[in-house]
């Protein structure tokens, strides 16, 4: 089973997942979580450039598109693909989605061109289910104590369009997107994360029959 986490920044997905992955492991599940990008060698290399490259360093939207892929690319062959064979639950800090909103609907790129080339990154490789923590980013800013990557640092517009692109894609998904009020106690949305992985993991193999 592979499973995803995405949103705009500041909704809580590092909480959420740390959470979920310790539930999961506590119903008995073999658990592998990673990020994108990153979790790799060449991933993090990536991610290094991607968010922590300096003002004097511009990229450009379609090289930005292109080094998330790569990074991706890396990720399914080392990591996820591997633990799906292995019987493993997989838990992604994002994935071909960010790309699809990030570039896409909040950058100005063809959405339809980033899903063909991450059909390619990914070689089919797409999670069973991605949970869409939502909230407006107004809220999700209020969140942010730590100094903002260079993906943060894009504007109010910019992270309005995220959101609206996230939410565009969850209403033409079918039902893998599955959207999740991040604007509320951390409680309260891990419960309803549960509630969800629940349905599509079946029974707690972890439990004793009387």
């Amino acid at each position: 089973m592979f499973l995803s986490f995405d949103g705009i920044d500041g909704v809580g997905k590092s909480t959420q997942i740390e959470l979920f992955c310790q539930w999961l492991r506590a119903r008995g599940h073999e658990v592998v979580a990673c990020r994108d990008p990153g979790s790799t060698a060449v991933g993090e290399g990536v991610r290094q450039i991607l968010l922590h490259a300096d003002e004097q360093t511009p990229i450009g939207r379609r090289s930005e598109m292109l080094l998330y892929m790569a990074a991706r690319a890396q990720l399914v062959d080392e990591v996820i693909r591997p633990a799906l064979a292995a019987g493993r639950v997989v838990v992604s800090d994002r994935f071909l989605l960010a790309n699809l909103v990030y570039q896409g609907y909040a950058g100005g790129l063809d959405v339809e061109a980033i899903r063909q080339v991450g059909a390619v990154a990914t070689a089919g490789v797409r999670p069973d289910c991605t949970f869409l923590l939502d909230m407006p980013p107004q809220a999700a800013d209020l969140r942010m104590t730590r100094g903002l990557d260079r993906m943060e640092r894009q504007g109010d517009d910019y992270r309005q369009r995220l959101r609206d692109g996230f939410l565009a894609e969850a209403a033409r998904d079918g039902g893998n997107i599955v959207v999740v009020d991040a604007d509320r106690p951390v409680d309260a949305v891990q419960a309803e994360v549960r509630q969800i992985a629940e349905r599509l993991l079946g029974p707690d193999p972890s439990a004793t029959v009387a």
